[in-house]
Order: C-alpha cells, then sequence, then structure tokens
C-alpha cells in the first residue's frame, strides 16, 4: 500500500475534511496549503498529483494522534524519516487508543483472524527476534476494519 492511499483511506474513515487535513499536518509539525493537501489525495493519474513522502505522512500521523489523544508535554515529535507497515499501524493504533483486543476484533470484522502473539510480534523493535515485519495484507484489513467501526455516514 502506498501512504497515499493510507491517507485517503484515514480521510475517509473519519470524514475529514480539507482544512482538518491540514490541521493535522500542522500538529504534526508540517506547514502545509491546503493545495498541497489536495494533491496528496488526487489518483495518480490526475493532474497536479503528488505522492506523499514517507516523513510528511509521519507528519500527518503525528498529528492524528495528537488530534486523537491529545498534545503531550514537550516538543512535537520528529516525523520518522522511513516509515514501514509495522510504524503505520504502530501510530494507527496509538492514536485511536486500542488495545490488542480492540484490534483483533476490528481484524476479526473483516475476516482476518490472527493470534494476540502474531500481533505483538508487528509492534516489537525491529532487532527482537519476535519481530515480524506487517504485510500489507494485514495493514489493508486493519484499515477495512476501522472503516466498518468508525466509519459514519452523514
Amino acid at each position: 500500500m502506498t501512504n497515499s492511499d493510507i491517507l485517503k483511506t484515514i480521510r475517509y474513515v473519519f470524514n475529514f475534511k480539507d482544512p482538518e487535513m491540514v490541521a493535522l499536518f500542522k500538529a504534526g509539525g508540517l506547514d502545509l496549503k491546503r493545495e498541497d493537501v489536495a494533491n496528496f489525495l488526487k489518483n495518480e493519474d490526475e493532474p497536479f498529483y503528488q505522492a506523499i513522502i514517507d516523513k510528511d505522512f509521519a507528519a500527518f500521523l503525528n498529528g492524528f494522534i495528537i488530534d486523537k489523544r491529545g498534545k503531550k508535554d514537550g516538543e512535537t515529535p520528529t516525523p520518522e524519516k522511513t516509515l514501514t507497515n509495522n510504524i503505520i499501524f504502530k501510530k494507527l493504533r496509538i492514536a485511536l487508543s486500542l488495545n490488542e483486543d480492540d484490534v483483533l476484533e476490528i481484524l476479526s470484522s473483516v475476516g482476518m483472524h490472527i493470534s494476540p502473539h502474531e500481533l505483538s510480534a508487528f509492534f516489537r523493535k525491529p532487532t527482537q527476534s519476535q519481530y515480524r515485519p506487517c504485510k500489507d495484507q494485514i495493514l489493508r484489513n486493519f484499515l477495512n476494519g476501522l472503516k466498518k467501526r468508525y466509519r459514519r455516514e452523514d
């Protein structure tokens, strides 16, 4: 999955409007204009499409965490230069205050059944022997589960 795909999904799930998206980037330490955000959200074949780089997407995710959980004392977290599915999954879990059972329930709601041990392996440090990389399929199913759980139709 691309950062742009994940960004579009988060926008859809939580029904964020353009000003809210700009505010989330700003909360994460990246000051963008509405046009910049709109270009991130375009399809690849549209004019002015711009792929969102890892550092900018990490700033958005940090802003999402701040929006959902509140700002911690001290500085705004520094966005990671490189993102993996594991980091994205972890940041979404933190932002939404999801515990292990919540995540397993979200995945089960879309037919993805994994054990608690498999889940915890995604959130370990890469240097630990039990660490497992999160594949696109897991992250995609998690995002689809978030749609089922959080998407509110207006």
